[in-house]
């Protein structure tokens, strides 16, 4: 099962079941669904409709943009250099442990949104990556039990300002990552049922029709389990976190002579078993 956000007659965002570029919202097909009602809890307690007994005439074509598909996720992790050809790309030593550094929620955009590209950098960049979607809080959980708390999987572009990334002193990681609009999401979410083993999935990155990334989430360095498990050793995960996996080698800034975003551009994330996460810059 696929759900994405869309914006609702109200102007709230709403989630919709998603299949094959067409929506069906959950109001359709769920009776007495409360406003506040809570995505998470609504799958844990098995609320979600089967897809299959959708009638056909309450699915519609899905808008042209659409919303992140968590609106606003408490925490949003991200793993660094976890790709060993892409470490070795930026002549960064492998990782002895994961490499984790965050994004505010506020970088979050949807399918179709455009990326802002911010007056003060010149060197943004482009980053594909897998992005996990918890589902059940979970603390100092082991590896072995560690998908068992994922709800699903969506694309992620892991947008960067290089320049403030690693040109500033001591290098401004969270600054450099987290502009408004550098962390596009979606089209939906993958339930982990559609996806039940993340460890060879195939990861893209196209800017401008022309593939610049191409790898599978075999290469990782810290494999998803072992990363939600680490993670959870330090910090509470809740509902709706969302955990940016990495991204493969063919990055822009290790390019020569370096490749980075301008307006105009089109970035589309492809992740296989996932779906294509399109934005465009400006």
């Amino acid at each position: 099962m696929s759900v994405c956000c869309i914006n609702g007659p109200d102007g709230r965002p709403q989630y919709a079941l998603y299949r094959d570029g067409q929506i069906c919202p959950l109001r359709n097909v769920i009776q007495d669904l409360a406003d506040d009602f809570n995505l998470f809890e609504l799958a844990a307690a098995g609320g979600l409709p089967d897809v299959s007994t959708v009638q056909p005439g309450l699915w519609s074509a899905a808008p042209d943009v659409l919303l992140p598909p968590v609106p606003k996720p408490e925490k949003v992790f991200c793993i660094g250099l976890n790709y060993r050809d892409h470490a070795i790309e930026t002549n960064s030593p492998i990782p002895s442990e994961p490499v984790v550094f965050s994004k505010f929620n506020t970088a979050l955009i949807g399918h179709g949104q455009s990326i802002q590209l911010p007056s003060i950098s010149s060197k943004v960049d482009y980053e594909a990556e897998l992005v996990v979607v918890i589902g059940r809080q979970a603390k100092n959980i082991s590896a072995d039990e560690a998908l068992e708390y994922v709800f699903g999987y969506t694309c992620g572009h892991d947008v960067s300002a290089r320049d403030w990334q690693k040109g500033r002193p001591g290098g401004q990681w969270l600054l450099g990552k987290s502009f408004d609009t550098f962390a596009p999401v979606g089209p939906c979410i993958v339930t982990r049922d559609e996806l039940p083993d993340p460890a060879d999935v195939r990861v893209r990155m196209k800017l401008n029709g022309e593939v610049v990334q191409d790898s599978t989430t075999a290469q990782l360095i810290f494999d998803i389990p072992t990363t939600i498990a680490h993670l959870s050793k330090f910090i509470t995960l809740a509902p709706g976190d969302l955990i940016f996996t990495g991204t493969p080698p063919g990055v822009g800034d290790a390019k020569d002579p370096p490749v980075y975003l301008k307006p105009g551009d089109h970035c589309s994330v492809i992740i296989d078993g996932v779906g294509t996460l399109t934005n465009p810059c400006q």
